[in-house]
């Protein structure tokens, strides 16, 4: 018995459904801690690890520009050669950058993300990031997240449908402790599969917990160390004049997506496609080349969002007025959003590991405090100094929310992050805003349109129709192979009936004791010296699954499947020994055809067009034909003339004729079972054997 089936059965006496739920967030809350501690361990390699390289060389609270060090030059090409190597070796399959991992395992791998390959690029992507090179860590903990989840899932042997759940639950649990925001680590995790503004309805609660969970492991240890942008809940939106710049702002963040998108695509497939360096070699190359975009502007380099937060200081913002000017600070801020894609584009695009979620967060921060700029430039003293700092926090979400296509989530991710509030009402204007502008250019390549399009959601009309079910109403109470222990195996196969697979079910009083099979029938007819004494007790399995009444038919039938068997004794829920019935996978499969006939029908009365097609598909069936898979029976089968005067051990019927002689059936219908082996058979027996055959549609 499976790990999954003792875990069911343990569950049993819980009211429906409780079970399915108790499961859900218990896995949930693991799922949620140890991705929390993920996030610490990977917030403290990124501490220490800037604090020892980047931070030596490059101050990202200050303003100065075009300065060559050669520190700066190399650190982030020693970081992608790290990267690049430990990858190679660890796990050169290892593809694409932390949410494009994620989101492909949801919809292409049934939930099944191996920890390994995040695991190896959250540790490479802290050499990185420690090295100066434009990534952040969002991306890779969001990827190790929902690794732990699908482990924990395969642990615990759940369904694929429960592994996608767990896999959005450990991404919501790592964004939500790495950028302090629970609620919109989980809003994001459902969301950022798709395309469009759709969600992942079913892993929403899970989600949920996991997020919390993860986000308390988390704060003990980093809370007070990185307060992101901790001002802007001074700020709040006042007049609706204020609108305006924040409309400009929402234009300025769609078109900086589609300059991030433009940027990433080039480096991806142009310059590094075209040398065709070795794969390890190539983040070398990208961080040599980010370092020296950052000579320029060493401000990209910042993967702790100092120079944004720096913006946010008044007095700061107030001083680089009086030292650069208004038009200076505008080509300073422009200068480094341009740089920021740019050196992401060539950080991640080469390959290095890293994720694109932070630095989209950092480069709508660096675009808020551009518009701010202009309009100080533009229409001095006419924007306060609140406005100007609002837009900054408000602009980390509009190039987030188009970036990544989570409009929502983006809304609720930064007013956690900033506390900004406040803000809500002007982030609604420009994430709408700027989605609309650049979701065509969003950075994930690998999200859908919406759950119609998913993979994972193409039998969602059969799924839910099952869930709908109960295994009472569809299984057959009058089992007609029901035995007792002291059935004889004379008994049992005069029972059976020609083209049937049966499976016996031992009962005594009204209690499920054991099941007799093919196979046990197999094993003991293949036995030396069998006798008539031989009966039901004696070749059961005592080790029987059973599944309760109550519960749902597509729980049944997954079980059914991981557990191999064609049939499944049914038990009173208040009960669990009691016999009810039997549950059969061709009557699961007989109520669903009928149940799809019916929706057919409706579907050619309301689309009329749809009948000729409905009829091609028709002819094509006719002519190509189904075969199934290959499964066991018992026939009644001539004695072939070969075979005529011959014992069946001469005969060798199992390695001559592919079947299994279990009884001899006389000219008076009487039967001999066990065969005699050495008895020469006559043309007016029958053999009774097991066979094997294709099974259409069920």
């Amino acid at each position: 018995m499976s790990p999954y089936t003792k875990h069911h059965n343990r569950l049993l006496h819980l009211p429906k459904p409780a079970a399915h739920w108790t499961r859900l967030l218990g896995l949930a809350v693991l799922v949620g801690i140890t991705s929390g501690f993920a996030a610490v361990l990977l917030e403290y390699g990124l501490h220490h690890g800037a604090k020892h390289l980047v931070l030596r060389f490059v101050d990202f609270a200050s303003t100065e520009t075009f300065v060559f060090r050669w520190q700066v030059l190399v650190l982030p090409a020693l970081g992608g050669l790290l990267s690049g190597i430990m990858v190679r070796l660890l796990c050169p399959k290892a593809i694409g950058h932390g949410t494009d991992v994620l989101v492909r395992a949801f919809h292409r791998n049934s939930g099944a993300l191996p920890i390994r390959g995040p695991a190896v690029k959250a540790a490479a992507a802290i050499g990185v990031i420690s090295c100066g090179g434009s990534a952040g860590p969002e991306g890779p903990i969001a990827a190790l997240g929902a690794a732990i989840g699908s482990c924990m899932s395969s642990v615990f042997s759940l369904t694929p449908r429960e592994r996608r759940t767990m896999l959005i639950a450990g991404c919501g649990a790592g964004i939500g402790a790495i950028f302090q925001c629970p609620m919109g680590g989980a809003l994001f995790a459902v969301s950022i599969l798709y395309r469009d503004p759709d969600f992942e309805t079913d892993a929403v609660v899970p989600a949920f917990v996991a997020s919390v969970v993860g986000y308390c492991i988390y704060m003990p240890f980093w809370g007070k160390h990185f307060p992101l942008l901790g001002s802007a809940n001074e700020f709040a939106f006042k007049t609706p004049f204020e609108l305006l710049p924040y409309a400009v702002l929402a234009l300025v963040c769609g078109l900086v997506c589609i300059v991030f998108n433009r940027c990433l695509h080039f480096v991806e497939h142009r310059p590094l496609a075209r040398l065709r360096m070795p794969s390890w070699l190539a983040p070398a190359i990208g961080g040599l080349a980010t370092g020296l975009v950052a000579c320029m502007l060493p401000q990209v380099m910042d993967g702790r969002y100092e120079f944004i937060q720096d913006a946010m200081n008044t007095s700061v913002f107030t001083e680089r007025f009086s030292s650069l000017g208004a038009w200076g600070l505008v080509a300073l801020f422009g200068g480094v959003v341009l740089a920021k894609c740019l050196a992401t584009a060539l950080t991640v695009g080469s390959g290095a590991s890293g994720g694109v979620l932070g630095p989209s967060v950092f480069v709508g921060g660096a675009a808020g405090a551009l518009v701010g700029c202009l309009f100080e430039a533009l229409l001095p003293g006419m924007i306060p100094e609140s406005l100007r700092q609002g837009l900054i926090a408000v602009g980390m979400a509009g190039v987030l929310s188009a970036a990544m296509r989570t409009p929502l989530a983006a809304i609720v991710m930064v007013a956690e992050m900033t506390g900004g509030y406040g803000l809500i009402v002007p982030s609604m204007l420009v994430c709408v805003g700027a989605y609309v502008i650049g979701r065509r250019f969003g950075l994930n390549s690998e999200q859908v349109q919406t759950a119609a399009d998913s993979p994972a959601h193409a039998g969602d009309a059969i799924i839910h129709m099952l869930e709908r079910w109960q295994v009472g109403d569809l299984m057959q109470r009058d089992w007609p192979e029901t035995v007792t222990r002291a059935t004889t195996l004379r008994e049992l196969v005069t029972m059976i009936n020609p083209g049937t697979h049966p499976v016996f079910a031992v009962v005594e009083n009204s209690r499920i004791v054991g099941l007799i099979s093919l196979p046990d029938i197999k094993r003991i007819m293949s036995e030396p010296g069998v006798s008539e004494a031989v009966i039901a007790a004696d070749i059961m399995t005592d080790e029987v699954d059973t599944i309760d009444a109550d519960e749902n038919v597509y729980s049944a039938v997954t079980l059914m499947a991981r557990e191999n068997h064609v049939v499944m004794p049914v038990v009173s829920p208040r009960e669990p020994d009691l016999f009810l019935g039997m549950l059969s996978r061709h009557e699961v499969y007989a109520a669903v055809r009928g149940q799809l006939d019916e929706m057919r029908r409706h579907l050619l009365v309301e689309h009329r067009g749809l009948a000729a097609i409905d009829q091609e598909e028709n002819l094509q069936q006719l002519v190509m034909g189904v075969s199934g898979p290959k499964f066991d029976n018992i026939q009644r089968l001539l004695v072939p003339i070969q075979a005529v005067g011959r014992s069946l051990r001469e005969s060798d019927f199992r390695q001559n004729y592919g079947v299994h002689v279990i009884a001899i059936e006389q000219p008076d219908g009487s039967l001999e079972c066990p065969p005699n082996p050495d008895r020469p058979l006559q043309t007016n027996q029958r053999l009774v054997a097991i066979v094997q055959e294709a099974e259409n549609g069920v």
